[in-house]
């Protein structure tokens, strides 16, 4: 299969294929004209590729994953990296829930500004507010 109609049928583009090659994830064969050839699985590797790096694995996560041998995975290699990413997933939203929430704290402490007070008393106040927080 050549590379366009690779690019046609997953919709990424010719030089993002290319740069898949080049970091090793997938392999072309070249023609005696230059062009690359590209085996049937390829379609199948590349949807693997971008759905790993949707998913928040790196390119060199994706490459120590994706078997060497279509036909021999390595099913526990795999769960072990899944279950990986689903912890870090875990950790990233209890990072993100308490960033929202100091936030929105931060907001409401803003918005709360005291009648009579400047905006840089306000600020010395938020910012103690927040300190003490911390």
């Amino acid at each position: 299969m050549l590379i366009g109609e690779i690019a046609r049928q997953t919709g990424l583009s010719a030089s993002r294929i290319r740069f898949y090659e080049s970091q090793g994830l997938l392999n072309a064969e070249r023609r005696p004209n230059g062009y690359r050839t590209y085996a049937a699985d390829t379609l199948t590797a590349l949807s693997i590729i971008t759905s790993a790096q949707d998913a928040g694995f790196s390119l060199d996560e994706i490459r120590r994953l994706l078997p060497s041998d279509p036909a021999a995975p390595r099913h526990g290699d795999l769960v072990a990296a899944l279950r990986g990413k689903l912890a870090d997933i875990r950790a990233m939203e209890k990072r993100l829930a308490r960033t929202r929430r100091r936030l929105e704290d931060l907001v409401a402490d803003i918005e709360a500004r005291p009648d009579g007070l400047s905006c840089e008393e306000n600020a010395d106040r938020i910012l103690r507010n927040f300190a003490a927080a911390q």
